[in-house]
């Protein structure tokens, strides 16, 4: 479904001269927001959002549970994680709705909180990695500077910041009308995707660069795990948000018919598949996983290298 140009009804206008016993008409309202007969790329990103509901939402769950629980033992981006999580697992529930609503209810105040839903995930996913890229970025980077900045006022400060941010842009996307609105989007995904990439290539230069200075040919066993674990996160940062970065701004070239109902819902399937494949990738970087067996972990997760597999998993202690 479109995410960021608005789909109001357009009133048609009366002639001066029209008598008062005529009636205004108006075009009905379309729950495929104009893609009625171009629904095709709206159930190509509808197919990745299925996956967000069979996969994203228990893992996300899962996700919020072993922070919950590992919550005495925290890391400085836990709260970042969490809630990150806990934004991915509502908007990965709202497909079924979604669905609900295109075929059966056609619901216009529906269609308004499916809008809002799609308003969260353009803001908090893009935010809140921001937030976590910083954090590591910061502690591997600047490490004195980074224990100043340890008390976790400082991250509740920013989720509260992004919380709000947030609320702002889907509430305004729900309104709609607001003229260039959807380049609002086009800029954050620009700047968040650029940030999280610099931030990144930096954190791995700096762990290569200290591998080297050490006069080692062997990379430190944590510091060759946190730059697998920080490729790993570039990749998937590209994937996700490359298309979008590389389709949107170039809006003016295609029809408005074309970018609404083809562009943007391609572009918008692997920026929503990111709700089930951020969650996997932080719990195939964990040692064991609470309320899992391993034997379903090493099945269900995508990411875990064969060394790992090998590698008796060690026990995370009890919160």
């Amino acid at each position: 479904m479109e995410r960021n140009v608005s789909s109001t009804t357009v009133q048609t206008l009366l002639p001066l001269n029209t008598t008062a016993g005529t009636n205004a008409t108006a075009e009905p309202f379309s729950v495929f927001d104009g893609c009625d007969h171009q629904v095709e790329g709206i159930l190509f990103d509808l197919t990745f959002q299925s996956i967000n509901v069979i996969v994203g939402v228990p893992a996300n769950l899962l996700v919020i549970a072993i922070l919950i629980r590992n919550r005495k033992e925290p890391t400085t981006s836990d709260i970042f994680l969490g809630c990150l999580a806990f934004m991915d697992a509502y908007f990965s529930a709202m497909p079924p709705i979604t669905f609900l609503n295109l075929y059966y209810w056609q619901s216009k105040e529906v269609w308004l909180a499916i809008k809002f839903s799609y308003g969260v995930k353009d803001t908090s996913g893009p935010l809140f990695l921001s937030c976590i890229c910083l954090d590591r970025f910061v502690a591997v980077i600047f490490p004195v500077r980074f224990g100043q900045f340890k008390p976790i006022i400082y991250r509740l400060s920013l989720s509260l910041l992004v919380f709000c941010l947030t609320l702002a842009y889907s509430a305004a996307k729900t309104v709609g009308g607001l003229p260039n609105f959807e380049k609002v989007f086009t800029g954050e995904m620009l700047a968040a995707f650029t940030w999280m990439v610099l931030c990144n290539v930096s954190i791995l230069w700096a762990l290569k660069k200290s591998s080297r200075a050490g006069g080692k040919d062997e990379m430190h066993p944590m510091k060759k795990k946190a730059f697998k674990t920080v490729l790993s996160i570039l990749c998937i940062i590209v994937f996700n948000y490359l298309p979008s970065v590389a389709l949107f701004p170039f809006e003016d070239v295609y029809s408005p018919d074309v970018f609404r109902c083809y562009v943007q819902p391609v572009g918008f399937a692997f920026l929503n598949i990111s709700s089930t494949i951020q969650p996997l990738i932080y719990l195939c970087h964990l040692d064991k996983v609470p309320f899992f067996s391993d034997t379903c972990l090493k099945k269900c997760c995508i990411c875990v290298n064969a060394k790992n597999n090998k590698t008796p998993a060690a026990q995370i202690p009890p919160a």
